[in-house]
């Protein structure tokens, strides 16, 4: 049995370790994870770059990883406390972004400013709690290779994006949109798509 699954089984070991990576009522990690810890579990790819205003609050036990020649920029949030976050190679997250994972983003991606990914839900059933004491649940995103996604749309948990999509500023994608898809308005709907054999983009 590894390390990770006895911490898991013991809920004091659970507790403990919880609370040398995080602050308590914290998302974000400690200094020293971020310093001595996650350079070690954490992928960064050539020519990759966080940018220092960037608010990566990510943790050693889930995956993270930047792809070759990506940028996230300034005032972004990052966080894989839930999820992994994935993201590929010739990428660019922008100002203001915030990625909750579970997030995976392919290759030549553009997002543009202050767009929320979260796979992330706060459960609300039982009213005798408060919903922060709650559990969460959590579903996969997939944005394709070659997307663009335009300022302030919100993609929700559990949505997949094909390759090659333009999201219009402002959206909320909540479903599947297609590969070569032209989506806007909330709920996001899909207004063009490429046709191959026209060679041209058409109206749905």
């Amino acid at each position: 049995m590894g390390i990770q699954q006895i911490v898991k089984q013991n809920i004091f070991l659970k507790k403990l370790v919880h609370y040398l990576l995080i602050p308590k009522e914290q998302a974000r990690p400690r200094t020293w994870v971020k310093l001595f810890v996650n350079p070690f579990f954490h992928q960064k790819g050539k020519a990759a770059v966080i940018c220092k205003n960037t608010r990566m609050d990510v943790l050693p036990f889930q995956h993270f990883s930047l792809g070759d020649h990506s940028t996230i920029e300034d005032f972004a949030t990052v966080n894989n406390g839930v999820g992994a976050v994935t993201i590929g190679s010739y990428t660019r997250i922008g100002i203001g972004n915030v990625i909750i994972g579970p997030v995976q983003i392919g290759n030549h991606v553009i997002l543009a400013q202050n767009i929320v990914i979260s796979g992330l839900n706060h459960q609300y059933k039982d009213i005798s709690l408060p919903i922060s004491k709650q559990a969460v649940t959590t579903k996969m995103i997939q944005i394709g290779d070659e997307s663009w996604i335009g300022a302030n749309a919100v993609i929700t948990a559990g949505s997949t994006i094909g390759k090659h999509c333009v999201i219009g500023a402002g959206s909320v994608v909540t479903g599947i949109i297609p590969d070569y898809s032209v989506a806007v308005g909330n709920p996001a709907r899909v207004i063009k798509q490429y046709n191959f054999s026209s060679k041209s983009w058409e109206k749905i």
